[in-house]
């Protein structure tokens, strides 16, 4: 879902990659046509505008951006490009992954890459930091890890941000919200109720919840608070907070707890917490207990049952016991929304809410679920929603 130029031609042979590299080993300044030229000049060659400028668009990928990846990043729908051990490539262009065709080189080379890019996004990347998680400079989200822990060579893992910023109507007419849905959804929104968005990687929980936002009344004030920024919701009045990692003595972080006792003095109308991985997930369950109605989050989780255990789990790594996950649960959220992916597509599979069970612990009710065939199913949970919302 995401969008931008054309992929660049291929170079004619005379300006190929090798080429490229000569280049760029020549350049001390900046990366600009007439430095180029000139560059390429003293190789021998002489280029006519449009290769000139493809090679200018090459040299510039492998001095600042994902070298021979750089292509792929800006094909339109790619969202993951993918570098395993031994250099082959993959991509996720929305038809799920497969083989891109792109050479990167050796384990020299991409481990070069990897190294270049953490860099460039103010990492370190070495024996002694074997691994990054980190966002460059275009928004695009980084991992990559380095033998021996990654034993068969360096892999490297590239999230691209979504370009186009998706509204609700137009994630219903492309197929990822069934349409009968889209009326509750708006009206979830406008009945100020609170949602965790769950799914697997890459299902899009981002995209949805994105929608979800640019539906609140353009009157008020959202204010975001995220690990790494992904959300670019279309409405008026954001505020995005992004937590800060340490340096390499571990020092300098800004966590996600700070940033949310941050938020609480920005007058929010809505606070929204983005992805929880990790211990964070306790921030994120504090910032919707915070008396702000409204609020939002996601959170990684296989099915909308899975929500709670998985809220647990994580919970536990920052020291909560399962009671104290439940109570703020069932204090603070009110609806869970399930995307799914189903071969290539994407989309909304289920609408739930947060209820106590007979044992009572914290439980998601499913209201609304796609069946096995696709068609729109209400469940137990519907009769509750409905009366909730005003619905029939």
């Amino acid at each position: 879902m995401s969008g931008a130029s054309a992929v660049p031609g291929p170079l004619a042979p005379s300006s190929g990659p090798d080429l490229a590299d000569r280049v760029r080993a020549r350049l001390s300044g900046p990366v600009d046509p007439g430095a180029v030229a000139g560059a390429a000049r003293a190789e021998g060659v002489v280029l006519g505008a449009a290769a000139l400028l493809r090679l200018v668009d090459d040299v510039r990928a492998r001095v600042t951006g994902a070298g021979p990846l750089q292509p792929l990043l800006t094909r339109e729908g790619v969202t993951d490009v993918l570098v395993n051990g031994g250099g082959r490539v993959w991509v996720d262009d929305g038809r799920g992954l497969r083989p891109a065709g792109v050479e990167v080189g050796g384990e020299e080379d991409v481990r070069a890459l990897a190294v270049r890019l953490a860099a460039g996004a103010g990492r370190r990347l070495d024996e002694a930091s074997p691994f990054v998680d980190a966002r460059l400079a275009d928004g695009t989200r980084l991992h990559a890890v380095l033998p021996p822990l990654a034993p068969e060579g360096t892999c490297i893992s590239l999230r691209v941000p979504a370009l186009r910023r998706w509204r609700l109507e137009q994630l219903t007419a492309a197929g990822a919200v069934p349409g009968e849905w889209a009326p509750l959804l708006r009206a979830v929104v406008s009945a100020r109720l609170s949602v965790l968005v769950s799914g697997g990687t890459g299902a899009g929980k981002t995209t949805l919840l994105q929608a979800l936002l640019g539906e609140v009344d353009p009157a008020e004030r959202i204010v975001l608070v995220e690990d790494s920024g992904e959300l670019r919701p279309d409405h008026p009045h954001v505020v995005r907070l992004e937590a800060r990692h340490g340096n390499v003595e571990g020092r300098g972080g800004v966590g996600l707890d700070v940033l949310v006792r941050q938020a609480l003095r920005m007058r929010p109308d809505r606070l929204v917490v983005g992805e929880c991985r990790g211990a964070e997930v306790r921030d994120l369950l504090a910032a919707l207990n915070t008396g702000h109605a409204g609020g939002a989050g996601t959170v990684h989780a296989n099915t909308a049952a899975d929500v709670v255990p998985r809220l647990h789990a994580l919970a536990a790594a920052a020291g909560s016991a399962p009671e104290a996950v439940d109570a703020q649960l069932l204090a603070g959220v009110d609806v869970v929304l399930h995307v799914a992916r189903r071969g290539a597509r994407r989309g909304l599979a289920e609408v739930a809410l947060v209820r106590l069970d007979e044992r009572g612990r914290a439980a998601v009710v499913p209201a609304l679920r796609l069946g096995d065939d696709g068609t729109p199913r209400r469940g137990p949970g519907w009769p509750l929603l409905a009366a909730r919302l005003g619905l029939p």
